[in-house]
């Protein structure tokens, strides 16, 4: 009965999604006849903004190269097949596809001069980043429970952080983020942009393109805040309990040494969490009246291009685990070259 019923809800949540995409590119192609948006960008032709952009693309080749390293090495080194570098791969990709989502173009515009986006390729691209953005929001949370439980309970950590769970936590993390960004997608599309097509940031985002919108958005824009605070604080208060329910493991830990090193990995976790939570919650969670498009789109190039370049770093660098991979991998490669 319970696969029964598992079959069935999930025949009908891709029955609603195939309605609502197909209702959604009706009303796109409809929309793509007229002249798309045009995207203002972030940076200039001045010399200091060059130098900026010139930062920019470094960040983002560091954060490409990153994370691409960082799933190769966890897909092929058997010590890395653990539920931990699991969820990090998780991350890698979701970090992957989001820096590609927004800076290529980005970049383009700024190079060619060409600032437009058709209407459906902005529909596509602000759903796609709010759908990374969700995803990686709430494995970050997930990712807590699964420290907690490793500290907490070591010795219930092979029950208890089984495949079919860490599928299963994984699964719903890109489930809820896909949905969130389907339907602010769907929504805000759905507004009349009879105006101006002047999209005041380097991407198509969903607060910026409803001040485009020629009908009354107040409705969509209370209801997009609270679902903001669901899918941010949601997650982050996972993360100071489990947070909570660490640190008073690690006090009553007889082993110093032991307790230091399960500080050591929670930090690099707490790190990368700060980051992200962090310009997250100033970009969504501040009040319409505090907004300004300058602020912006500074603190997005944080959790669009910084986090998902420092991720890696944080995880590999401070890991053993990993830079033994590393290590090996590079052993390998330099044995095969001299054979």
């Amino acid at each position: 009965m319970k696969e029964h019923a598992l079959v069935c809800s999930k025949a009908y949540v891709v029955e609603l999604w195939m309605t609502v995409n197909n209702r959604a590119m009706g009303m796109w192609l409809n929309e793509s006849c007229t002249d798309g948006f045009i995207l203002l960008g972030i940076f200039s032709h001045s010399t200091a903004d060059l130098a900026h952009f010139s930062v920019v693309m470094v960040v983002f080749s560091v954060a490409l190269c990153g994370n691409v390293l960082l799933l190769t090495l966890i897909s092929i080194d058997a010590r890395l097949h653990t539920p931990m570098y699991f969820f990090l791969s998780q991350l890698s990709l979701m970090d992957l596809m989001l820096v590609c989502t927004s800076v290529p173009k980005m970049a383009a515009s700024f190079l060619s001069g060409r600032k437009t986006i058709s209407f459906v390729g902005c529909g596509m691209q602000a759903g796609l980043l709010v759908s990374l953005v969700g995803s990686e929001g709430l494995l970050l949370g997930l990712m807590a429970y699964d420290r907690y439980v490793a500290i907490s309970h070591p010795l219930h950590y092979s029950t208890r952080m089984s495949q079919r769970v860490c599928l299963q936590i994984a699964g719903s993390s890109w489930a809820f983020g896909m949905l969130d960004g389907l339907i602010q997608m769907v929504v805000a599309m759905s507004f009349p942009y009879c105006g101006s097509r002047f999209v005041d940031h380097f991407f198509c985002e969903v607060p910026a393109l409803l001040k485009l919108a020629c009908a009354d958005t107040s409705l969509f824009e209370t209801l997009l805040f609270a679902c903001c605070v669901f899918m941010l604080l949601l997650p982050f208060s996972i993360i100071v309990a489990s947070y909570v329910r660490i640190l008073g493991a690690v006090l009553h830990m007889h082993s110093a040494q032991a307790g230091k090193r399960a500080l050591a990995t929670c930090s690099s976790h707490m790190t990368a969490v700060s980051l992200f939570y962090g310009a997250a919650m100033f970009i969504y969670l501040r009040p319409r009246r505090y907004r300004t498009p300058s602020h912006d789109k500074v603190v997005s190039i944080f959790y669009t291009v910084l986090s998902p370049m420092l991720n890696p770093l944080i995880y590999s660098l401070r890991n053993r685990d990993v830079m033994g991979a590393l290590k090996k991998g590079l052993d390998c490669c330099k044995s095969s070259s001299q054979q």
